[in-house]
């Protein structure tokens, strides 16, 4: 059962703090230094600094996701379903935590409302996401495995025969962003824009420059699929029953990329980096033993590639777990921490995908069997070619990109015997 409100007269607030075990005033009010989430140090090593955190704080934890911008880090699996799925108090909506944000911090334009599902609860937030899963449901999985493998043989080609490769720039990456270009019907040139604002944007670096040159060129891809409707996402969006106009198309799109870019990339860039390194996967995937399914489970559990997202604003000051949060501040799920909680740990995981990789909730990832399938033969199509693949650096070398959002490498190299090409399809 949902915990209801509970509000006290003022004056009685201080005889109830010291009687009460209950923490009054959220974690964010705390007068303690929040933790930063944009350090090399929690990005090396984040399970650490997630144990710390839990022995700290509890479930709750005060965090800063840029400066002067306080948020609380939900890292208990039971807390995180809770607020997951309750979106009457924890609400999708930041409006009201806008008003309070400067203009030019580096995190308001990714976490700022727009007219999309992930930004919206209620009555939008249906029409949204009706609109955005149906178009999903259009794409034909079949053939999006052949895709998958039109892109990817090209890509392999163009560095088998050297014996090394960077598989996040020269493999990861561009599979990724070619498969999203094809799937929304999105020419070379207005796709080139949109990752170059995507990355701006995930980065927290010319954030608001991102959005703008995604505007743009989103706004192009609209406009020609009115004109010229194909058998694409964007089309299939366009033409929905709840009508969308431009703009409101224009930020369907704008989060099935923001989606898949950045996410998708990570979640193969990590997967192959486990089969590859963890001698439990590399041996047993190649070998055929385990599969990829079961290695992106792993990553998923451990190492998602969203590590804090799932964003919400509570209406109104509410009790969780013997804490306070309060009214229009935003709450973030850890979904890695969350993953890892003591609590439910344990047990055999392999085969297992009870972990909030995907969200959960009415915010639940509506895509992820279409990301589950890009990751799986993206990974495969390059293990079967390079068999005898391996790192090109000690893991302990590779360097982990800090923010506070994803759980990405900077670069993955690798070396590997010189292969011949592979007949292009």
């Amino acid at each position: 059962m949902t915990t209801p409100y509970v509000s006290e007269p003022a004056n009685d607030q201080a005889a109830a703090s010291a009687s009460c075990p209950v923490h009054h005033g959220s974690p964010i009010d705390s007068s303690e230094a929040r933790i930063s989430l944009n350090t090399a140090e929690y990005a090396s090593d984040p399970m650490r600094v997630y144990d710390e955190m839990r022995s700290k704080y509890g479930a709750m934890v005060p965090i800063e996701l840029a400066p002067n911008v306080p948020a609380t880090l939900v890292i208990s699996y039971r807390a995180a379903i809770r607020i997951l799925n309750d979106p009457d108090h924890f609400p999708a909506d930041p409006r009201m935590w806008q008003e309070t944000i400067p203009a030019d911090s580096p995190v308001r334009p990714a976490m700022e409302w727009r007219p999309n599902a992930r930004r919206n609860t209620g009555e939008a937030h249906h029409r949204y996401r009706q609109a955005y899963t149906d178009a999903v449901a259009e794409i034909d999985l079949h053939a999006l495995r052949s895709t998958v493998e039109k892109i990817a043989t090209p890509l392999i080609n163009d560095f088998c025969e050297s014996g090394s490769a960077d598989l996040i720039a020269q493999y990861a990456f561009p599979v990724v962003f070619q498969v999203l270009n094809h799937l929304v019907g999105c020419s070379a040139d207005i796709g080139g824009r949109i990752a170059a604002g995507m990355a701006a944007l995930i980065n927290t670096v010319d954030a608001t420059e991102g959005v703008q040159m995604i505007s743009g060129a989103l706004m192009e891809l609209v406009q020609l699929r009115r004109r010229e409707p194909a058998a694409d996402v964007t089309s299939w969006m366009a033409g929905h029953p709840a009508d969308l106009d431009d703009t409101e198309l224009l930020f369907q799109l704008l989060d099935f990329y923001g989606g898949g870019i950045e996410p998708l990339q990570n979640l193969i860039a990590n997967t192959l980096l486990l089969v590859i390194a963890d001698e439990r996967f590399g041996g047993s995937v190649v070998g055929g033993s385990l599969s990829t399914r079961d290695a992106l489970d792993e990553v998923l559990f451990n190492d998602p590639p969203l590590a804090n997202l799932c964003i919400s604003f509570p209406r109104q000051p509410i009790l969780i777990d013997n804490n306070w949060l309060p009214a229009h501040q935003p709450v973030l799920i850890s979904l890695a921490a969350c993953n890892n909680d003591p609590a439910i740990a344990g047990g055999e995981r392999i085969g297992n995908r009870s972990h909030l990789a995907w969200g959960g909730g009415p915010h639940a990832c509506p895509a992820k069997s279409v990301a589950y399938l890009v990751a799986q033969d993206t990974a495969d199509q390059l293990l079967d070619a390079l068999p005898d693949i391996r790192l090109a650096v000690p893991k302990t070398d590779l360097v982990w990109r800090p923010g506070p959002f994803h759980r990405s490498l900077a670069s993955l190299p690798v070396v590997f015997p010189e292969t011949p090409r592979l007949p292009v399809l």
